[in-house]
């Protein structure tokens, strides 16, 4: 599948903050999509997602087949984390199809045992964005999307989670919008 975006443009009051944008997004691609703050990563995000629509433009998918949405894997810029809930089922209640104990082997990749069944709200801010990333990686999905997913995230642990996002990509895409690319060199670089 591709996800085409295609002379999109999408404006907020006078602030134009895509004008023309261009961009296909094909399966076993990485793409890193970077800028300054304001410069329309997430808004980018959030078109190819269907959560806004451009003012001009379109978003398309792609493929053998008409597809009425994608399937993706989501990290959002803030937690979206059910405070009260473990890490385990906090990732498990994204998708009928996802196990705890599947979750629970996989956020044990990311964090320690005694973190994975507190819950989140006594979790440090690193912590918590592990969670969000395994929350994403965890589901069935045609596309990963990720809207600063390391914001918070120390060297190492950075580099934990890249590893682990790059082995759950599997054969689908990957969109990460980030201001810092340090250590995302393994995608297409795209500016805005």
């Amino acid at each position: 599948m591709i996800i085409e975006v295609k002379d999109v443009s999408k404006s907020y009051g006078e602030k134009k903050v895509l004008d023309g944008f261009n961009l296909n997004i094909e399966d076993e691609h990485s793409y890193i999509v970077t800028g300054g703050s304001g410069a329309g990563k997430t808004t980018l995000l959030r078109l190819v997602l269907g959560l806004e629509k451009p003012d001009s433009g379109k978003v398309g998918l792609l493929g053998d087949y008409k597809y009425p949405y994608i399937n993706a894997g989501v990290v959002f810029q803030e937690d979206r984390l059910c405070e009260g809930f473990s890490a385990v089922t906090n990732c498990a209640m994204v998708s009928k199809k996802v196990f705890k104990q599947t979750v629970r082997e996989e956020l044990l990749k990311l964090l320690p045992e005694d973190k994975v069944d507190i819950p989140v709200k006594n979790l440090s801010n690193a912590e918590r964005r592990m969670v969000c990333i395994a929350r994403a990686c965890c589901i069935p999905s045609d596309v990963l999307v990720m809207d600063e997913p390391f914001k918070g995230l120390n060297t190492s642990e950075k580099e934990k989670a890249i590893s682990f996002i790059r082995d759950k990509q599997g054969s689908g895409s990957l969109v990460i919008a980030s201001e810092d690319t340090t250590g995302l060199d393994f995608g297409r670089i795209i500016t805005l």
